[in-house]
């Protein structure tokens, strides 16, 4: 990981975006991809716990946030025995631009006889050079692109993390599976002249967390209808599937066209 600075610089409680927070659709607004990523962080430090799994997040971006400091607040609304769900806030001065909720679940040892359907591992192999060089918006990220945007089909990428997110901290193998999901809404929303919907949510489900800082994710399915679309993907690290991620999304007619 780089050791330039990080997303978000903490300072009296808040958490200062840099300039490379921002996102594609506006120089002054941060990336939605940073919220989940954040919310993901704040749940781990604050619920996290050995032995119990982060098996669910959902992520709701129901609010645009220029480049403001950030607070998370998280609560804890059940901890039973194999069971535990937290919730946290995402706010700005402006007010609330996002929460999340996570589920962890008790590991225990896996039931015995096989299964009806289990996801395969994918056939790409791991990247082994520097991606592509972009035009225009360039990701604060590492991403190869396996698949062309608007080519027809299920679009592949691999991703990887190049910034800490707060400070100089490392990121933990949640919090990178978090800030990738985001990635689920231009892969499995993609269209054959850009991106025209934008994701108000995603749902990240794992039934483990990635052993790779490089991971993977494939388009599994698309659906739209008067202007509202859900898709769906499927992500790996190097040895395997580790879980899926489903976005709704809106209709954008002035979102991005090509990357």
């Amino acid at each position: 990981m780089s050791s330039t600075s990080a997303f978000f610089t903490r300072k009296q409680g808040e958490l200062i975006p840099s300039p490379h927070a921002r996102g594609p659709w506006s120089p002054d607004m941060l990336h939605g991809r940073l919220l989940g990523g954040l919310a993901a962080r704040a749940l781990e430090e604050a619920h996290g716990e050995p032995g119990l799994h982060f098996a669910r997040l959902t992520v709701d971006l129901f609010r645009n946030s220029p480049m403001l400091p950030v607070t998370v607040e998280t609560t804890l609304v059940r901890d039973g025995r194999r069971i535990r769900v937290a919730d946290a806030v995402i706010s700005t001065e402006q007010g609330v631009i996002g929460r999340a909720s996570a589920v962890l679940l008790r590991q225990s040892e896996p039931p015995g006889g096989p299964q009806t359907l289990v996801t395969p591992a994918w056939d790409e192999p791991a990247p082994d050079g520097p991606p592509a060089e972009w035009t225009g918006w360039r990701p604060p990220f590492d991403l190869w692109r396996l698949t062309e945007w608007g080519a027809p089909g299920p679009g592949r990428a691999w991703m990887r993390e190049t910034y800490p997110l707060v400070d100089e901290e490392a990121v933990s193998p949640f919090v990178r599976a978090a800030l990738a999901a985001d990635f689920a809404s231009p892969l499995s929303n993609a269209g054959t002249d850009g991106l025209r919907f934008i994701n108000a949510d995603y749902t990240l489900t794992l039934a483990r967390l990635p052993d790779s800082d490089v991971l993977g994710i494939e388009a599994t399915g698309h659906v739209n209808a008067a202007g509202v679309a859900t898709g769906q993907v499927t992500l790996h690290d190097t040895t395997g599937p580790i879980g899926f991620c489903t976005v709704t999304a809106v209709a954008n007619p002035a979102g991005i066209v090509g990357r």
